[in-house]
């Protein structure tokens, strides 16, 4: 009868030495892993540019054509893409149903971005022409242009109706645009734009697209040596 106790006394015993370890391994992550200054700290090595900077390195200059992509650019217009998304499935960019409805009412849903206004705003004050140019696919009537124009204030003077360039496989179809109107300055949130200006001897600048954006996966701004601005994915 001893022998028997002292052994469920061991076997006891080794349970509770036991349990805790086994806990510990499946116990899950720490709710706050938390940071350091270092981590804060930390920025990557782009050459961040503002918008009065950009508006400085042009002082004496005079008026120039500039040109702006449209989509992550200067508009948030993820609510219509969205929308294309959920009602065409994945194909949707191919279907003329969908550019219908986006480049004729749907931009109503697309939201204005701030380095936008500030961008357009600094480039009218100095009599550049503003030319807009997607990789939209051209519609037979559209009303991007007149959004364009009233929602970053734009006088008639200063604007152009907005170029389609579309998409083409294996060629930017961006360049002849920029080329044909000799846009001097270039704004862009994709790869493709940074490219298509410098191709076209136009100095591309990128603006940040935001994090929440539809179109994926997202670019790695400032990969191509170019300026980025500061704070602009919104």
């Amino acid at each position: 009868m001893r022998i028997h106790t002292l052994a469920l006394s061991a076997a006891c015993l080794l349970l509770s030495l036991t349990g805790p370890a086994s806990a510990l391994t499946s116990s899950p992550e720490p709710l706050y892993p938390g940071t350091s200054v270092a981590k804060l700290a930390e920025q990557a090595p782009v050459h961040w540019v503002s918008v009065a900077q950009i508006e400085n390195s042009l002082l004496g200059r005079a008026p120039m054509a500039v040109g702006f992509d449209i989509d992550d650019t200067v508009l948030f217009s993820s609510p219509g893409f969205w929308r294309g998304q959920k009602t065409w499935g994945a194909g949707y960019l191919t279907n003329p149903d969908f550019w219908e409805k986006m480049n004729n009412g749907w931009d109503a849903f697309s939201i204005p971005k701030e380095v936008g206004r500030a961008l357009i705003a600094m480039h009218v004050k100095r009599g550049d022409s503003i030319y807009f140019v997607t990789g939209r696919t051209q519609t037979k009537t559209e009303t991007v242009s007149k959004t364009l124009q009233d929602d970053f204030l734009i006088p008639g003077v200063n604007m152009n109706p907005v170029i389609f360039a579309g998409e083409k496989a294996g060629q930017n179809t961006k360049v002849q645009w920029l080329r044909e109107k000799n846009i001097k300055v270039f704004y862009g949130d994709s790869d493709n734009d940074i490219t298509a200006a410098r191709e076209a001897g136009a100095r591309g600048i990128r603006v940040l697209r935001a994090s929440n954006s539809t179109y994926r996966p997202l670019p790695n701004a400032g990969s191509f040596g170019e300026e980025v601005i500061v704070n602009s994915e919104y």
